[in-house]
């Protein structure tokens, strides 16, 4: 499938979403916003700079940066009305508010942290500026969850090089072979493919690593017959991928050819039982019963999976305790895991999007072990 999007339906989909959100603000009854989670920044306006803050009404689309980047914001942002900046939040916003005429500002409040919040509201008050700060959760994350094709053409080539450098990883990694230099190759195939970068750490853990969900590779030598655990993602046009597949080199012992079965089945499960409107908390029951049922239960201490676009980790949240709804457009991983500690651990993991009321397989690479 092809990737290339006119610069016309780049901007449309920025205007439309600005739109989507002003709706959303009004529902909330949120008259104006203060975005600054860069995901949401860029989400909204396209400005891929490090340093930007978007303040959204219903009449106003403002994007405020400092020097560095108000020509690349004025590039990537025509929809915005681009202002220069000058020191940290607390110096400028008071008074641009204030001319504004806004009395009520919304902000992300799991993003902005607690010092950032007490100088500004410092700052407000000594300039005696008549503005309240209301914190908000998830207004603009709400609408990220919902991929657009756009969206899903960059995830899907994302997808395709993750597929493309776990296969090469079977050809290239070897018994010997130390978790950082595979992590290496694993990266060095990603950015040969066109990744961007690489979507989080690369994962290589082998052996009693691999009972580390989030391990790091390390100079450990892989072994023979262990499982060797492989997580990893590549970025395309921002958007993330997400893989994991556990691979033994040389045969498996019984314990864990049996425990890489259970989780292979409960992940076809979830895949084969998920639907759209169905509780996110109730996606990740489709899977943890199979794995509970075998008596490892407690072996599989994270979630089902997650939202992955932008960041690698966002909306919806598969696991028990979720309060999300899966909804149609969704993209996310179905990874379920069995960790024994000390000796290894197995998950798999693929990415899915929600279509027609049905989970939609993205990924491609074998589960061969």
């Amino acid at each position: 499938m092809t990737n290339r999007i006119s610069e016309d339906d780049k901007s449309n989909s920025k205007t439309e979403r600005l739109g989507r959100l002003r709706k959303l603000m009004a529902e909330k009854g949120q008259g104006a916003l203060l975005v600054s989670q860069p995901e949401n920044v860029r989400y909204l306006s396209g400005f891929t700079g490090s340093s930007g803050w978007l303040l959204i009404s219903g009449r106003n689309a403002i994007l405020a940066t400092d020097f560095r980047y108000v020509g690349q914001a004025k590039g990537e942002a025509p929809y915005f009305q681009v202002i220069r900046i000058k020191g940290e939040v607390r110096d400028w916003l008071p008074g641009t508010v204030s001319d504004l005429g806004w009395h009520k500002l919304g902000f992300e409040a799991n993003f902005v942290s607690y010092e950032a919040y007490r100088k500004l509201s410092e700052a407000i008050k000594t300039n005696q500026v008549n503005l309240e700060l209301i914190p908000t959760t998830g207004i603009v994350e709400q609408l990220r969850s919902i991929k657009e094709p756009e969206e899903l053409g960059f995830i899907t080539k994302a997808v395709e090089l993750a597929d493309a450098a776990v296969e090469q990883a079977r050809d290239v990694i070897r018994v010997g072979m130390t978790e950082k230099q595979a992590a290496w190759e694993i990266e060095k195939s990603l950015r040969q493919g066109g990744s961007e970068g690489i979507a989080f750490e690369i994962i290589v853990a082998s052996g009693p690593n691999s009972a580390l969900p989030h391990a790091r590779p390390t100079e450990k030598a892989i072994c023979s017959g262990e499982p060797l655990l492989i997580d990893m993602g590549a970025k395309v046009g921002g958007y993330c991928s997400d893989l994991s597949r556990t691979l033994f080199l040389g045969q498996a012992n019984k314990t864990f050819q049996e425990i890489y079965h259970i989780v292979l089945n409960a992940q076809a499960a979830a895949i084969e039982g998920i639907k759209s409107e169905m509780p996110a908390s109730q996606a990740d029951r489709l899977a943890r019963s199979i794995i509970e049922q075998a008596g490892h239960g407690d072996a599989f201490g994270h979630g089902l999976g997650h939202g992955v676009g932008l960041a690698i980790h966002e909306s919806p949240m598969l696991n028990p305790s979720s309060s999300d709804s899966l909804a149609d457009g969704m993209v996310f991983t179905i990874e379920p895991g069995i960790y024994l500690a000390g000796q290894g651990g197995v998950r798999i993991e693929d990415m899915v999007v929600l279509e027609n009321g049905r989970a939609r397989v993205l990924t491609k690479a074998s589960k061969d072990t």
